[in-house]
């Protein structure tokens, strides 16, 4: 089987692997090859970041104001709020477990890697970004909604073939080589002695995350029964085959035929589903924001840094926007969320690969989470629509 027919999460998984055992006996001028094309892969991420949050902000908020309507306002609205509602959750959850779970910790030098156990890049180059993270934000947001306000589209245009530029770009080049940044750290890991105790305080905070993500959907699915008169657990049920094959896709988009019918096998009305479902697709990702926001909180507790409530409320309301950003690519929701890590959380390299890692090892059951949910959003839309939109 050709490398690239193997799904992103099984490369994830080779590569762990193959870091793990190759440092046990990789001699110090191999693991230094890695170490240079991590120093690389590294430096140009920290290039492209702001270039990304541009790319895939700006249009995306053109695109919600060109549809801007009662319908697209009430959806963008109930979805946000439920992302909004899965970050606090998953933080608030987290923070009442974790100290229990993680409290043996991880020496911050192992996590260092590569610099702890004397192994230096051969050779770097330096690659400073165009801008820092929060202007990209602000000049974002500041032309996303000029563009809104413009009656001529062509500014709108060339955002969006800029957004296809940098989805190109992480599709074609960042996807493609995360797996090697993934070995090289873990192969930098290994040497450092300590990667089992890593393996095992990933494992609980991906079960942690996994009994979030159903909790979640039973709150989604009672709040949206109480809302439309419907039976929850029922509703949820006929959710079910969305959820089945958003686990074999990892792919919203893929799965958009499946959730609308599944919408509308739950008495919603077919145009209301026909809009919704596509729509939240694409902006309504809570299970994406319950695991970044629990891996991030996750990885504050490894590196040992003191939990700053004030930014981490801050860095979940910023996270509800990004995610309406997120290209529809493996890992595009992770990608969109590194400037945010890195600005309000001060996250460094290190701390960023372990995100991606932990993110694409659950990406499967994220996406079921986000899709399953959308069926919650079409109940409550239907209901408030039929009472409140047909009569405007």
């Amino acid at each position: 089987m050709k490398l690239s027919k193997i799904p992103l999460l099984g490369r994830v998984v080779i590569a762990i692997i193959l870091g793990i055992f190759v440092g046990q006996f990789a001699p110090v001028w191999f693991a230094r090859i890695f170490a240079t094309f991590n120093s690389l892969f590294g430096n140009f991420l920290s290039f492209i970041i702001p270039l990304l949050i541009i790319g895939l902000i700006t249009p995306a908020i053109g695109e919600l104001g060109h549809g801007a309507g009662k319908l697209l306002a009430l959806t963008a609205l109930i979805a946000y709020i439920s992302t909004l509602f899965s970050g606090l959750f998953t933080f608030f959850s987290c923070q009442a477990v974790f100290p229990h779970i993680l409290s043996e910790g991880i020496d911050t030098g192992v996590l260092n890697g590569i610099e702890e156990v004397a192994i230096k890049p051969f050779f770097t180059i330096e690659m400073p970004p165009v801008m820092d993270v929060m202007p990209a934000l602000i000049l974002s947001f500041c032309i996303g909604l000029g563009i809104t306000f413009l009656k001529g589209d062509t500014l709108q245009k060339a955002f969006l073939e800029f957004r296809e530029i940098i989805t190109m770009i992480i599709k074609n080049i960042i996807i493609p080589f995360l797996p090697f940044y993934i070995f090289g750290m873990f192969l930098s890991m290994s040497v450092s002695g300590q990667v089992y105790s890593v393996i095992v305080l990933f494992l609980k905070v991906i079960l942690v995350i996994f009994i979030l993500h159903i909790l979640l959907l039973l709150i989604q699915f009672l709040v949206a029964g109480a809302i439309s008169g419907r039976n929850p657990l029922k509703a949820l049920k006929g959710m079910l085959p969305a959820y089945a094959t958003a686990l074999g896709t990892s792919s919203s988009a893929a799965t958009i035929p499946v959730t609308l019918q599944c919408a509308i096998n739950n008495k919603v009305n077919s145009t209301i589903a026909s809009f919704t479902v596509p729509l939240c697709a694409t902006i309504h990702l809570a299970g994406s924001t319950m695991k970044i926001t629990g891996f991030a909180l996750a990885i504050q507790y490894f590196f040992g840094i003191p939990v700053d409530l004030a930014a981490f409320i801050g860095f979940i309301f910023m996270l509800g926007i990004i995610m309406i950003a997120a290209p529809g690519v493996p890992g595009g929701a992770i990608m969109a969320a590194v400037g945010i890590l890195q600005s309000i959380l001060g996250f460094n390299e290190q701390m960023i690969g372990l995100m991606i890692t932990l993110y694409i090892a659950v990406d499967s059951f994220g996406t079921a989470c986000n899709v399953t949910g959308d069926g919650a959003i079409a109940l409550i839309v239907d209901k408030i629509s039929g009472k409140k939109l047909s009569a405007a």
